[in-house]
C-alpha cells in the first residue's frame, strides 16, 4: 500500500460506482432481454418451449465452465481489464443472438452470454471492494444491486417504451445490443478514470477473487448446507419462472405484451426497494432463519393461486413515463406477494452465510453456493419447457401450463423444507448465531 497518496476522494468512488453499476445494467437487460420474445421465436421461428428453456439453460451451462475456472482470468487481467474485457463479450453475445438466423446461433448467443456476464459480476464485485473498502461498501453494494435490476425491470418495460420493435424477435434484441453497448462504455470509462486515479490516490492492494476449493467440501456446517440448498430451490423456481412469466402471463392469462412487460417488471422492481430495507430490518432484530422459513412459507401456495384462483377484477397497472397495463386482481396480488419473497430471501440468505463460514473459506463457500445454484437454474428451464410442449400449452389449452406451475410449487415445498432444518438447526445447541446476533450487538 503506498501510503504517500492520499485516499481517493468521496467523488471520486461514486463515479467508480455508477459506471460500473452501468456495465451492470446493461448485463442485466441483455440477459433478460429473450423474456418478452419468448411468443415471438416460437411464432417467427418456430421453436417449442423445450428448445425455449434451452436456450435459458445454454447460459448456465457457460456460467457453470466460468466458476469452475474461478478468479484466474480476473486475478491475471486485474479487475479493470476484466471488466472492458467481459463487457465486450457480453456485447458480442448479444450481437450474436440478434443477428441470429437459426437456433445454433441463438445458443451460441446465450452461452456466449454466459461466459461474459457471470466473471462481469465478479470483476465489478472487485471494482467495488477496492474502492469502498473501509468506507461505505455494504451500501455501495446495495446500490450496485439495484441500478443492476432496474435493467431487468427496464427490460420487461421495453414491451411498452419500445412496443413498436416487437413487430419481430429481432428488433428488441438489437436494441439489447445497443443497452450492453452503453455498458460496454461505461466499463472503458471506469478503465480510463481507474488508470488516471492509480498516481492520485492510493487505491490499496490489488484484490485476488477466491478460487472454488472441491477438496474441503466436508468441512462446511450442516446450516450451510441447508442455506445452499434452499439457495439452489429459491433461485431454481424465481428465475425460471421470470424467464418464461411474459410468455404465460399472454398465453394462459389473455393478457397484452405491454401489461405482461409491467406486471412481470414488479419482481426486480421489488428488489431495488424492498431488498435494502429487508437487509436493515433483519440486521436489527436477527431472526435470519426465521425471515427465510417465512419467506418460504409464502412463496409456496402463489404459483397454483395463479393457476386455479378466479382472475378477479381488473385493475388498470400504470409505470410513469413507461405505460400501463390492464391485470386481474389475482395475478397482480400474487406477482406482488412473489416480489416482496425475491426481495426478502436473498437480502436475508447471501449475508448469512458469513455468519457460519470462516473467513478464510468464505470465498470458497460463495462459489460453491453459486455453483450449485447454477446447476438448478440450468435443469428447471429444461423441464419447464418440456412440460409446457409434453401437455400442449397454449392460449387454446391453458390447462397445459399447470404442470409447470406444480414443479415450480414442488420447488418451494422443498424450499419451506430446508429453511424449517436451518431453523431447527439455528435455535438448537449447534446455533452460529442466525438468530441471535443484531447490529447492535453484533
Amino acid at each position: 500500500m503506498n501510503t504517500t497518496l492520499p485516499p481517493p476522494t468521496a467523488a471520486w468512488r461514486w463515479i467508480a460506482l455508477v459506471l460500473a453499476s452501468l456495465a451492470m445494467f446493461g448485463n442485466y437487460y441483455a440477459y433478460d432481454a429473450l423474456n418478452p420474445v419468448v411468443d415471438l421465436l416460437r411464432e417467427q421461428q418456430g421453436l417449442d418451449y423445450g428448445q425455449i428453456g434451452q436456450l435459458s439453460s445454454a447460459y448456465n451451462v457457460a456460467a457453470l465452465l466460468v466458476l469452475l475456472a474461478g478468479g484466474y482470468v480476473i486475478d491475471r487481467f486485474g479487475a479493470r481489464r476484466a471488466i472492458v474485457v467481459f463487457a465486450a463479450v457480453c456485447v458480442i453475445a448479444a450481437v450474436v443472438t440478434a443477428a441470429a438466423q437459426n437456433y445454433s446461433s441463438l445458443l451460441a448467443g446465450r452461452f456466449l452470454l454466459g461466459l461474459g456476464a457471470e466473471p462481469l459480476i465478479v470483476a465489478v464485485t472487485a471494482v467495488l471492494a477496492k474502492w469502498f473498502k473501509g468506507k461505505e461498501l455494504s451500501f455501495a453494494f446495495g446500490l450496485n444491486l439495484s441500478i443492476s435490476r432496474l435493467g431487468s425491470a427496464s427490460t420487461d418495460w421495453s414491451t411498452s417504451f419500445a412496443s413498436p420493435l416487437y413487430s419481430n424477435w429481432h428488433d428488441p434484441l438489437w436494441l439489447a445490443t445497443g443497452v450492453m453497448s452503453a455498458g460496454l462504455g461505461a466499463a472503458v470509462l471506469y478503465f480510463l478514470m481507474e488508470k488516471r486515479a492509480e498516481g492520485r490516490f492510493d487505491l490499496g492492494e490489488a484484490v485476488q477473487t477466491d478460487k472454488l476449493e472441491l477438496k474441503n467440501l466436508y468441512r462446511f456446517s450442516a446450516s450451510y448446507w441447508y442455506i445452499v440448498a434452499l439457495c439452489v430451490v429459491f433461485y431454481s423456481t424465481v428465475f425460471p419462472f421470470r424467464y418464461f412469466a411474459i410468455d404465460y402471463f399472454q398465453q394462459a392469462h389473455g393478457l397484452s405484451r405491454e401489461g405482461a412487460g409491467i406486471l412481470s417488471s414488479l419482481l426486480p422492481f421489488a428488489a431495488i426497494v424492498a431488498t435494502p430495507i429487508f437487509g436493515l430490518w433483519v440486521d436489527r432484530v436477527g431472526r435470519r432463519s426465521l425471515f427465510m422459513a417465512a419467506g418460504s412459507l409464502v412463496i409456496l401456495p402463489l404459483f397454483l393461486a395463479v393457476t386455479y384462483l378466479p382472475p378477479g377484477p381488473i385493475v388498470d397497472l400504470v409505470v410513469p413515463w413507461v405505460g400501463s397495463g390492464e391485470i386481474p386482481l389475482t395475478l397482480l396480488l400474487s406477482v406482488l406477494l412473489l416480489g416482496g419473497v425475491f426481495s426478502l430471501i436473498p437480502a436475508v440468505m447471501w449475508p448469512s452465510v458469513a455468519y457460519i463460514v470462516d473467513e478464510r473459506r468464505l470465498g470458497s463457500a460463495y462459489a460453491l453456493m453459486t455453483f450449485c445454484q447454477q446447476i438448478g437454474w440450468l435443469i428447471v428451464p429444461l423441464v419447464i419447457g418440456w412440460l409446457n410442449d409434453r401437455y400442449l400449452a397454449g392460449p387454446e389449452n391453458t390447462a397445459g401450463y399447470a404442470p409447470g406451475m406444480w414443479v415450480y410449487t414442488a420447488l418451494s415445498s422443498l424450499g419451506l423444507f430446508f429453511a424449517w432444518k436451518l431453523w431447527r438447526a439455528e435455535t438448537g445447541p449447534g446455533a452460529h448465531g442466525l438468530e441471535s446476533i443484531r447490529t447492535r450487538s453484533a
